[in-house]
């Protein structure tokens, strides 16, 4: 059994999760808490084994209290966040500050809109349960924005090489690590996050910041350039197509592939279809299996692949799938994967192939 500790400051809230989690068998809550204060002597009396956290509570906020957390007592946590623009921005600065995995409750409709979340919020809580908090602990912060060097928009060009990301659980907090080590004039970038609408906007604009990449959430037939790193906006596919002077983004609003929009495996499928051996892929940190056979396909064709460790993992699912199917040439801990990854692009494709 996992051991859910619920912290929110609405009973309506806590009632709502705490009968939802009830529901799997696996979980038992054992109890609730109101605010940070309750939660740290809940914390110490109960020992959960994952907490479900409301970002912003009374008396204490919920990033103050995770912070504190995980110095004292280390604990996978699940953020409860808003689905706004604010809930966006204190979500990605409760991820930086070690949270595992967050899940958006509507704005309206609150029980309806939770209880059609039930599954994804079960599982993310299971996931957490076997999360590596250890890989959380070691990425380093994000350093300040003033010591970036963008490469000037005047040196951007249509990129002749891609590089594709993929990631979820622990994913936002890889994928700018790896950004983070990418030289300014790097070959375009385009990444598929797990993540909802609103959140991967502000995700985007975090990432322009504390990476020497110019990172945008992807426009509709937006040219891929060097130095640049295209995000997928959250509830639609990315994909890259072949326009007349260089790769195109190409976003859709058709079925989740794998439970997802947007998906993985849709954007490692375009990028295959579309560049070949001029790609190259890594799939990173993340629940579920979305992606893994994509990458397959991808080093069938050619093209360099590598695939995150268990070690450096939040959660090695998706990664370690791939691993399972063979479709990583290279399996890497996270500190080496944009090495890797630019290395490989820059080579002679004509030789790859």
């Amino acid at each position: 059994m996992i051991r859910v500790l619920v912290v929110d400051d609405s009973a309506l809230v806590r009632d709502l999760l705490t009968a939802l989690l009830a529901g799997d068998p696996e979980l038992n809550v054992i109890g609730t808490a109101v605010d940070p204060y309750d939660a740290r002597d809940k914390v110490l009396a109960l020992k959960p084994d994952v907490i479900t956290l409301d970002v912003e509570m009374p008396k204490m906020d919920g990033i103050t209290f995770l912070r504190s957390l995980m110095k004292r007592r280390p604990t996978p946590v699940v953020m409860i966040s808003t689905l706004t623009e604010r809930g966006a921005e204190v979500t990605m600065a409760a991820l930086e500050a070690g949270a595992v995995d967050f899940i958006a409750k509507p704005k309206f409709d609150l029980a309806e809109g939770l209880e059609r979340q039930a599954h994804l919020l079960i599982a993310k809580v299971k996931a957490a349960a076997r999360a590596n908090l250890k890989a959380i602990a070691h990425l380093p912060q994000p350093p300040p924005a003033s010591v970036l060097a963008h490469a000037p928009l005047s040196a951007a060009r249509p990129s002749e090489r891609l590089i594709a990301i993929g990631a979820s659980t622990g994913g936002t907090e890889a994928i700018a690590e790896v950004l983070r080590t990418f030289p300014p004039d790097a070959p375009g970038v385009v990444i598929a996050q797990h993540i909802p609408e609103v959140f991967s906007a502000r995700w985007a604009a975090r990432l322009s910041k504390t990476t020497p990449l110019e990172v945008a959430e992807a426009i509709d037939g937006a040219p891929i350039l060097t130095g640049h790193a295209y995000v997928a906006p959250g509830g639609r596919h990315l994909r890259v197509v072949r326009g007349v002077s260089g790769w195109l983004c190409k976003l859709g609003d058709d079925a989740q592939v794998n439970g997802h929009r947007p998906s993985v495996e849709v954007l490692f499928d375009s990028v295959g279809e579309s560049a070949g051996v001029r790609a190259v892929a890594a799939l990173l940190t993340g629940m579920g299996a979305d992606g893994s056979r994509a990458l397959l396909r991808l080093r069938q064709r050619g093209c360099f692949t590598v695939a995150q460790d268990e070690a450096t993992s939040v959660v090695w699912g998706m990664p370690g799938e791939a691993v399972r199917f063979g479709a990583a040439v290279e399996v890497a801990p996270l500190s080496r994967v944009a090495e890797r990854l630019v290395a490989n692009a820059r080579r002679d494709f004509r030789r790859a192939s």
